[in-house]
Parts: C-alpha cells; sequence; structure tokens
C-alpha cells in the first residue's frame, strides 16, 4: 500500500465499499442515500427556480424593449438638413433592426365622463411593426386605417388598460388635451384640446405601457403638440439588445456631430438595477439550501469514521499512511456530494426543458389552471436555462460536499492506531 500513489484503486474501491456496507455491517448506507436524496433535490430546485426567474425576467425584459427602444439618439440629428440621410445611415448599420423618430408628450385623455393623464406617442405608421407585441395585437383594419387622411388623419391607438378604464372600443371618441398647444401668429395658444376616434385597442404585454399611452400618427402628433416638423427623439433597436455597447461606437459615428446616444439601461437604469439585485439575492438564498444539505454529509461521515475505527487502527498498522485514510474518507464523501449534483442537474434540466408539458399535464390531472394566460399573456411558465448558472451550481454544490467530507475525514486521518486498538 505504500507504493500506491493519492486516489489509487484500492483508495477509491475501499471508499466505495464502506458506502455500500450495511448498517450491521458498520456502514452508514441510509445517511448516504439521506444526503445524497437532499443534495439532489437541492440542485434541482436551485437551476429551478434561476431558470424560471430568467425566463421571467428574459419575457419581461423582451416586453419591454419591444415597446420601447434599446437606443436613443438626441442632438443636432433630430433637426439637421440632412437628418434623412443620418437616419438612413444608422439603418444601415449590420447590428441596426429599425430606426424610428419619436414624439413623445403628455397629455390629458378624457371619454365616457371620465379623465385620465397618460402619453402621447407620434410614430410613423410605418414604424409600428418595430414593436412586436403592439403590432401583432392589433387587427388589420387598425394597421390599415392608421395614419390615413390629411396630417395623418383622427384616429388613434388606445391601450387595453386605457381603453377598459374609460369604456373605450373601436370606433368611440377619445378627447385629448396638451398643456402646450400649438404656435401661431399671436403667440402660444395654449392648451391644445382635440376630439378623435379610437382606431385600434393594442395590448402590449406589460399593462403598465396599456394604461399611460395612446399612439398618434408622427404628422398629426407635430400638429398637436405645436411640434411642425420636429422629432422628440430617434429610437433605435438592435439584434442584441444585451451588448449595446458594441454597437453604440458605430451609432455615434452614423448619427453624426452634435448627437448625444443613450442605450436602454440608463433609461430603464432603475429597473435593471433591482432585476440584478433580484437575482444576486435568490441566487445566494437558494445557495444556502444546497450548503444546508452538504451537512449531512458531515454527519454521516463522523458516523462511517467512528464504526470503521478498528479498520483503521489496522490499516495503519499495516502500512496505510494517515493521507490514504484521509483520502478514503474524501473520497466517501465527495462522491455523495458528485453523485448529488450530477442527479440535480439532470433532473434540474429535465423539469427546466419540460416545464410547459409538465404544467399541462398537472393542469389536466387537477383539473385546475395553474397558469393564467390572460394575465401573464404567455402559455406557460417561462424557463431559460442559462448553462453558466448550471456552472456554478455545480461548483458550489460539489464545492461544499468535498468541504463537509474533508472536515471528518482530516479527524479520521489523525487517529492513533494503538490508542484505536486498546478500546476495541
Amino acid at each position: 500500500m505504500k507504493g500506491a500513489g493519492p486516489f489509487s484503486a484500492w483508495e477509491i474501491g475501499l471508499a466505495l465499499r464502506y458506502l455500500r456496507a450495511k448498517r450491521k455491517e458498520g456502514g452508514v448506507a441510509l445517511i448516504a442515500w439521506i444526503s445524497f436524496v437532499g443534495i439532489m433535490l437541492a440542485v434541482t430546485v436551485l437551476i429551478s427556480v434561476m431558470s424560471i426567474m430568467a425566463g421571467f425576467r428574459s419575457e419581461l425584459l423582451s416586453r419591454m424593449l419591444s415597446f420601447n427602444g434599446h437606443l436613443y439618439v438626441h442632438g443636432q440629428v433630430l433637426t439637421a438638413d440632412d437628418r434623412e440621410q443620418r437616419l438612413a445611415s444608422l439603418d444601415a448599420l449590420p447590428q441596426v433592426v429599425s430606426v424610428t423618430p419619436l414624439i413623445e408628450s403628455p397629455a390629458m385623455f378624457r371619454a365616457g365622463g371620465q379623465i385620465t393623464g397618460g402619453l402621447v406617442r407620434g410614430i410613423r405608421p410605418g414604424d409600428l411593426d418595430s414593436m412586436r407585441f403592439v403590432f401583432a395585437s392589433l387587427d388589420d383594419q387598425a394597421k390599415a386605417t392608421f395614419g390615413q387622411g390629411d396630417w395623418g388623419g383622427d384616429r388613434v391607438l388606445v391601450g387595453k388598460a386605457l381603453a377598459q378604464q374609460l369604456g373605450l372600443g373601436v370606433g368611440s371618441p377619445i378627447t385629448l388635451y396638451s398643456p402646450t398647444g400649438a404656435d401661431s401668429a399671436f403667440g402660444n395658444l395654449g392648451g391644445q384640446e382635440k376630439t378623435y376616434v379610437v382606431g385600434g385597442i393594442f395590448s402590449s404585454g406589460a399593462a403598465d405601457f396599456d394604461r399611460a399611452y395612446v399612439f398618434m400618427p408622427l404628422e398629426q402628433a407635430q400638429l398637436f403638440f405645436g411640434k411642425e416638423g420636429l422629432w422628440d427623439v430617434v429610437e433605435l433597436k438592435v439584434t442584441e439588445p444585451d451588448r449595446v455597447e458594441r454597437i453604440l461606437p458605430a451609432v455615434r459615428e452614423a448619427a453624426g456631430p452634435g448627437t448625444l446616444v443613450t442605450d436602454w439601461r440608463q433609461s430603464l437604469a432603475a429597473f435593471w438595477g433591482a432585476l440584478q439585485v433580484e437575482r444576486v439575492a435568490m441566487s445566494i438564498i437558494l445557495g444556502m439550501l444546497v450548503v444546508i444539505a452538504t451537512l449531512n454529509i458531515i454527519s454521516g461521515i463522523v458516523m462511517l469514521v467512528k464504526n470503521k475505527t478498528r479498520d483503521i487502527a489496522v490499516l495503519r498498522t499495516v502500512g496505510a499512511s494517515p493521507s490514504s485514510m484521509l483520502r478514503v474518507f474524501f473520497i466517501a464523501g465527495a462522491t455523495i456530494g458528485i453523485a448529488g449534483t450530477a442527479a440535480g442537474i439532470t433532473l434540474g434540466l429535465l423539469f427546466c426543458l419540460n416545464i410547459a408539458a409538465i404544467q399541462h399535464f398537472l393542469e389536466g390531472l387537477l383539473g385546475v389552471q395553474l397558469f393564467n394566460a390572460e394575465v401573464y399573456m404567455l402559455d406557460a411558465v417561462p424557463a431559460l436555462v442559462d448553462m453558466g448558472d448550471v456552472f456554478w451550481v455545480a461548483v458550489l454544490a460539489v464545492g461544499a460536499s468535498c468541504l463537509a467530507a474533508f472536515l471528518p475525514s482530516w479527524r479520521a486521518s489523525r487517529l492513533d492506531p494503538v490508542e484505536a486498538l486498546r478500546y476495541e
């Protein structure tokens, strides 16, 4: 045994034999199974919860970023004589999906004897499809009539929540009031009020947007708010919104001098920060479940060392080194942790990849709706598996298991064979 190297076949074989030994033989098979199941379930829960959180976060961001832009261009590009050429240069960038000039101003909405406030967004009819969820929620008639008529016509698009609040339907009148009216030869006329017709009702997938926004053709918005020929901002959508920093230099160059370019992480800084804090906090809290589950390994190996005291003494007297004893019991404990982690990862991935089928099966079996599609606008609970998260869960679980196995194994290596045999 002296000639055998670290983690040799005899050490591994002895550790596995101890794990398989029955209680009457001085083994800890039952505790080993309990530890295995605990680690497996903890890893499964951690991967599942993190994936579901990532899925909801991705869906929420995709809906918010579909409604709003990924990049915003301000400054001279809004009033420059060659602004159309600058827009064409921006649109020609390979990672840019859409370039949309906008007007956005606060207004009061009145209908059915009720008054509420919100925002009016002036947009070119051809740019509606840049907002994927909004465009998909409109019927063909709403898409065809929006922007038709002099100065864009008098049809507006109203969010679903706002329409319900004011009791509006397609064809209903809605009066808009702007605190800043149009300019004239006599100066600013003050408040501007006009009645429009609801041409369509949209749903963006985010109730806050549906409650606050009314869409108006860009030309009509310029006329209503006294901004003829002006834009408030140019909004860009790109192929990879999570990596907008990569395209910022190209956008600044294409937009020309005198422009300011910001991205969605600045405009939604509070929201983005809250998501990041939530992600970190939940990961730490759920990670503690894994650490707690690995503590069962300590009790199991402590009992194993106690039951195998005579074996340790005999092995030491025939030449086994203290480090060999440490490795034997360390392998036993680490094997439980590694096996539990592998099983937990497998179950977690299977659950996340088949979560929709599992949900629908349970709904059919129990006869209840577990996830209301009308509320969340999703057919099933979203789950987005991030292999980076899976990797760190595996590192945490295996690392905690190895640490838990090392402590009692070190005690076994310090056992004096003479003292051990004296009490046997």
